[in-house]
């Protein structure tokens, strides 16, 4: 089993992913352990001599101006968890929260926030162990960070709460367990919080942050995926690869739109089905294939950029109060606020969105004989077959659902906490609603590779490019050729996990 060392300071998003699908399990690094030792020890310090400091000996948000007795530090801290859980809805996928839970461990573990090593290495030790707490979706307004969810992670380090738990016996039908009970099945012990420690460990921007870590490496999947359906698409409808030269690229420098080009010129390269169709009359494309460079390079400009956001914030201390003894300070600030991450995210939803869209009119133009001098609807005897008819109209549904989910969360903000929390960034809604743009973009994108591999399919026997060909024959070996009207469905999910694995390429 490979590891992934923590050290907040170095964490990559690929790694995330990892650990999140169970393929790497965590390893704290020694190099972090002195800023966390040094760390903790000027929190205890503070206690010791009795000084009043935000989070460590006062309530919180409103309540700040509330003094807490040494006596009743941990009971605040427990406290705290406990009445910030207040989730709804359906809930988190277990890898889901497994990145936000290695999130939280590494930020943790830069040495800002005071807590003790051990509660880093407890949830740790939930990771490793397969114990994942249940958290609902829907509660976070994204600042103070994350408190509702991040608090259902807590309730289980303190045996309390909900958690799934997968080394259950097979004779055992509970799915859930509660909190103390997965910590019992996996052989941990509740951790009992000291100063500090509540609050760090719910006032951070991990369960957006891992959320939006996840959908952006599934879009960087899906713009290169997008360039081979696109692919495929010209071949059927017999666009004209022109369109794509680099000279025309050159002279409009975006760097995604070059990258796109070459990407279809490479896919296209030594087509029969092109080559024999050279000298036809046709010498402009609808956009959506003659604008495939402009379009889904801008997605990956985009993409570009939430990529370095995320990688600036999934190594950043996001907890408040900030502790910095090297320079004998405490500060309360903002880095809570989800701002950078929910304008990324919901940059990453509208960008996404558009690999949709025209991939949709792709597939329209597909249907449609005027266009392409297919068979209406890509099938042989039109009429009594219906054949890809209702393909489109699903993908249709899709993009118009993405037009709503595109809207930007961070356009909005509701004060709470009696306005001490007077503008907030919604990004936890924000990474939902990628997450919901991006999983209605594979299926349409699947959609559009069943209709270009049914177009190629009638252009036979010629023959498409070197990359396009490779695709058409891995789609082939699961998919027969569309000859008569059937169940579509079956054939969407074998191309969706041909898909996931980039058809073996």
């Amino acid at each position: 089993m490979r590891y992934v060392q923590i050290d907040g300071e170095n964490l990559k998003l690929e790694q995330i992913e990892e650990v999140a699908f169970g393929k790497a399990k965590v390893r704290l690094s020694r190099r972090a352990v002195p800023k966390i030792y040094r760390c903790r020890k000027y929190v205890e310090e503070i206690i010791r001599k009795g000084q009043t400091v935000y989070g460590i000996n006062t309530g919180f948000g409103k309540l700040c101006r509330v003094k807490i007795s040494t006596s009743e530090i941990e009971r605040l801290q427990k406290n705290l968890v406990l009445s910030h859980a207040v989730g709804v809805g359906p809930v988190f996928s277990e890898e889901e929260v497994r990145a936000a839970m290695l999130l939280q461990a590494n930020v943790l573990a830069k040495g800002h926030s005071g807590v003790r090593i051990e509660v880093i290495q407890s949830l740790i030790n939930l990771l490793n162990s397969g114990v994942t707490p249940m958290v609902p979706e829907k509660g976070s307004v994204g600042a103070s960070g994350d408190l509702a969810p991040l608090s259902f992670i807590a309730l289980v380090l303190i045996g309390e709460g909900w958690a799934f738990y997968p080394n259950l016996d097979p004779s055992d039908n509970k799915k859930l367990l509660s909190g103390n009970e997965a910590l019992k099945k996996a052989g941990l012990k509740p951790l009992k919080l000291s100063a500090k420690e509540g609050i760090a460990l719910i006032n951070g921007t991990q369960v957006m942050t891992g959320l939006g870590a996840l959908t952006l490496l599934k879009a960087e999947r899906l713009s290169e995926l997008a360039d081979i359906a696109g692919a495929l698409s010209c071949e059927a409808a017999l666009a004209t690869p022109v369109a794509f030269d680099e000279d025309l690229q050159k002279a409009r420098a975006h760097k995604g739109q070059g990258i796109v080009a070459r990407n279809l010129i490479q896919l296209m390269k030594n087509s029969q089905i092109r080559e024999f169709h050279k000298a036809c009359p046709k010498v402009q494309d609808p956009y959506s294939f003659r604008c495939m460079p402009q379009v889904h390079g801008a997605v990956r400009d985009a993409l570009s950029y939430v990529r370095s956001v995320l990688e600036v914030e999934i190594n950043s201390a996001t907890d408040n109060p900030l502790i910095f003894p090297e320079k004998n300070k405490v500060i309360s600030g903002g880095n809570f606020h989800g701002e950078p991450v929910a304008l990324a995210l919901d940059f990453l939803g509208i960008a996404v969105s558009e690999l949709g869209s025209i991939s949709e009119r792709r597939i329209a133009c597909l249907m449609d004989p005027s266009i392409t001098d297919l068979p209406a609807f890509l099938i042989s005897e039109p009429g009594i077959n219906s054949g890809l008819m209702m393909a489109q109209t699903t993908a249709a549904a899709l993009v118009s659902e993405n037009k709503i989910l595109a809207h930007p969360a961070s356009v909005d903000s509701i004060p709470t906490s009696l306005n001490q929390e007077d503008h907030v960034s919604m990004g936890t809604i924000s990474s939902r609603k990628a997450r919901e743009i991006a999983n209605n973009v594979e299926e349409v994108l699947a959609i559009e590779f069943l209709c270009a591999y049914q177009g190629i399919c009638f252009r036979a026997p010629l023959k498409p490019g070197i990359g396009t060909g490779k695709i058409f024959s891995r789609i082939k070996e699961r998919v027969k050729e569309i000859k008569e009207d059937r169940i579509l469905v079956g054939d969407l999910v074998k191309i969706k996990e041909l898909m996931r694995i980039k058809f073996g390429m």
